[in-house]
């Protein structure tokens, strides 16, 4: 009997992208969408594709993609997040794979597009995902930054690569720095990281850089590798930015309310 599969899609203002995700993921017996308090068509969108659509808010992209468990019924699970593209090569390696092997998951090798280009140092050459799994060897995912599967059984790689289209601008960029950035901050946090000073914020920068775009080879990608190594470097900068804010005693929040306070007591004193 042929596999069945679920391709799993969670989504947050992706209405722009997320059309073009579920049209390349047709072969698939069923489409779900896990859609996060989206602000925008995203939902819309995904129903008029045919994809099967439900809310589900949480800050853990691990706690959605487990949540999204409850609603599969097939035997096999794909997660494919909007902005990425399964070519049809994939989708048949995928497809024999899961008929023909014995693994419980398989990982798959993607092909980062960042700025229009494809970048192949910088530390994207080597990025590879896993995110296709027999369902029932599937149990949770864990970790609020960088989530993890935890399965049972073998995995293996596929050569077909998964394309990323990632860093379609720096808008969008910045919108996926609005959204990593506070949980990596609040993980550091909560780990103790040491007090956070200026020369702190300079080094986490400074050697961010350094070791995309030197360590790493980013320049062999031209100006675009460059700019992704500063773009990362920000990104950096900005993460130990807020983990400065969480350290502050009194609380940032709690200095603002102090003004308030301050402000309204001068006019009830009148003019």
């Amino acid at each position: 009997m042929k596999p069945s599969i679920t391709a799993i899609i969670i989504a947050k203002d992706e209405a722009e992208m997320i059309g073009a995700c579920l049209d390349t993921l047709q072969w698939c017996d069923e489409q779900l969408v896990i859609d996060d308090a989206s602000r925008d068509e995203t939902a819309s969108v995904a129903s008029k594709r045919g994809a099967r659509v439900v809310s589900f808010s949480h800050s853990s992209f691990a706690r959605k993609r487990t949540e999204a468990l409850k609603y599969v019924s097939t035997g096999w699970v794909v997660y494919i997040d909007a902005d990425e593209r399964v070519t049809p090569p994939l989708a048949k390696e995928i497809l024999l794979a899961i008929e023909l092997g014995h693994e419980s998951a398989l990982t798959i090798k993607r092909d980062n597009i960042f700025y229009g280009s494809h970048l192949q140092f910088g530390g994207w050459g080597s990025d590879s995902v896993t995110r296709v799994f027999r369902r029932s060897a599937l149990s949770t995912w864990h970790g609020d930054v960088h989530e993890s599967p935890v399965f049972t059984g073998g995995q293996r790689t596929l050569t077909t690569p998964l394309i990323h289209l990632s860093h379609r601008d720096t808008i969008s960029g910045l919108k996926k720095t609005i959204a990593w950035t506070p949980m990596e901050a609040e993980a550091l946090y909560q780990s103790g990281a040491l007090p956070v000073t200026v020369w702190t914020l300079l080094r986490k920068g400074a050697m961010e850089f350094f070791r995309r775009v030197i360590q790493q080879g980013g320049y062999k990608d031209g100006q675009v590798g460059v700019i992704e190594g500063v773009v990362q470097a920000i990104n950096r900068v900005l993460v130990y930015i807020q983990v400065w804010e969480r350290q502050q005693n009194p609380s940032i929040a709690e200095r603002y309310k102090e003004m308030e306070k301050s402000i309204v007591s001068e006019w009830k004193k009148g003019l």
